[in-house]
């Protein structure tokens, strides 16, 4: 019998691109800026720290649920619109809520964690499906646009900052920012893939053991950038590495990372499977935290190892993106997408405390090296998941690179 259900468009790249996009300038905007409003505001440093701490906890409950609605009906577009939406709303209302006091000032940065929670894995969602439909389509090269609007939003932010001041410009472009996000996604008109009925007595679909390994691998490995990513510029500074050149060192990790996302269809297909991304992010990351231990205040050697982040953070997300596509069932996708930014943000949160006693006890070299063994004990978990892959009937499919978009 003939399915009845309507066929979906042609899958269009540039629409996932733009989405990717709009949402990376925001974030780009939001991660390295929030922090300097809400020092503006004149907060206590010990308030500071708990409503950035905020959004993260949040992320770590929320995110999995909120993307696992679209195994439950609720179109992916809906969940961004609404998210960008509301995000909007409480970025226009922080500088009201931070002159009634900083509870007020949490309860809308709770709200605002909640809405972004799930718009970076419901755009990978979509992405994914889009990429298993079509043989055109290349995940890491449309994933690529949003690592250059992260990185052109860094530097235009700093120069909105010291054009308009702190206290005006953050929240005026983050409300901006969401609302063009929201115009997009409202006139993208991307087609979310048809989630199967499910029976009313069928439990969840479950997620097979080789997805869970590969998740724990990436979130592990994610989590070894945490002594960079808290305390690597204030170990620069510390050793004499000038202020310009930090900023340089940030660009060039963000600059190797799009530089992987645009070559690595030309590799061979045996390398771009969800193991061996994996195993080629822990492998440098573990390089990359014995490094910066032993050469973390010489220059020429940091330039070296900020190069590899193309590999920690951008072969290690591939991984986790092919082995969702790979692995997940029907009626889970939105679940396992989820699931990979919870437990990477758990992990990150986890390491991320640990490196801030580890700084205090042992200064940068022993922060540093304390980031290698969550870089091996991801290495094991992606041994352990190509062992169990073995075991799983699915077909395979590749979502980077030539011959995307096989169905699985």
């Amino acid at each position: 019998m003939s399915d009845p259900s309507p066929a979906l468009p042609e899958p269009n790249a540039f629409r996932l691109s733009l989405l990717y996009a709009v949402v990376f300038v925001e974030i780009g905007i939001a991660m390295p800026f929030m922090p300097v409003w809400l020092n503006a505001l004149g907060l206590d440093a010990t308030v500071i720290g708990a409503l950035l701490a905020l959004p993260i906890a949040i992320r770590i409950v929320a995110t999995a649920p909120l993307v696992g609605l679209i195994d439950r009906g609720i179109a992916a577009p809906r969940i961004l619109l609404a998210g960008s939406l509301v995000l909007a709303g409480t970025y226009v209302l922080m500088p009201t809520g931070a002159a009634l006091g900083w509870p007020v000032l949490a309860l809308l940065i709770a709200l605002n964690a909640v809405a972004a929670a799930p718009l970076v894995p419901s755009i990978d969602y979509l992405t994914l499906g889009a990429v298993r439909r079509s043989r055109r389509l290349d995940y890491a090269r449309i994933r690529m646009a949003g690592s250059i609007g992260f990185l052109l939003a860094n530097f235009a932010g700093g120069a909105a900052l010291g054009a308009m001041g702190e206290r005006l410009a953050v929240p005026l472009l983050l409300t901006v920012l969401a609302l063009i996000a929201a115009g997009v996604v409202a006139t993208s008109r991307i087609a979310a893939p048809p989630v199967p009925p499910r029976h009313p007595e069928a439990g969840r679909p479950a997620l097979p053991g080789v997805l869970w390994f590969s998740i724990g691998a990436a979130a592990l490995i994610q989590s070894s950038h945490a002594a960079i990513y808290a305390f690597g510029s204030i170990h620069w500074s510390t050793h004499g590495i000038p202020a310009a050149w930090i900023g340089t060192l940030w660009a060039i990790g963000v600059a190797s990372e799009i530089l992987l996302f645009a070559l690595i269809g030309r590799l061979p297909p045996r390398w771009r499977n969800p193991f061996a991304l994996l195993a080629l992010g822990g492998g440098a990351a573990l390089l990359r935290a014995v490094g910066m231990a032993a050469f973390g205040d010489r220059l020429g050697p940091v330039i070296a190892l900020q190069v590899l982040h193309g590999l920690t953070f951008g072969a290690t997300q591939l991984g986790a993106m092919a082995a969702v596509s790979r692995f997940a069932p029907d009626g889970a996708r939105g679940r396992a997408q989820g699931t990979v930014s919870s437990a990477g943000a758990l992990a990150s949160a986890s390491a991320t405390l640990m490196t801030g006693v580890a700084y205090q006890a042992g200064g940068g070299p022993l922060a540093f090296v304390l980031m290698a063994p969550l870089a091996g004990l991801g290495l094991c978990l992606v041994a352990r998941a190509a062992q169990a892959a073995r075991a799983f009937s699915l077909h395979s499919t590749t979502i980077v690179g030539h011959g995307a978009g096989q169905p699985d």
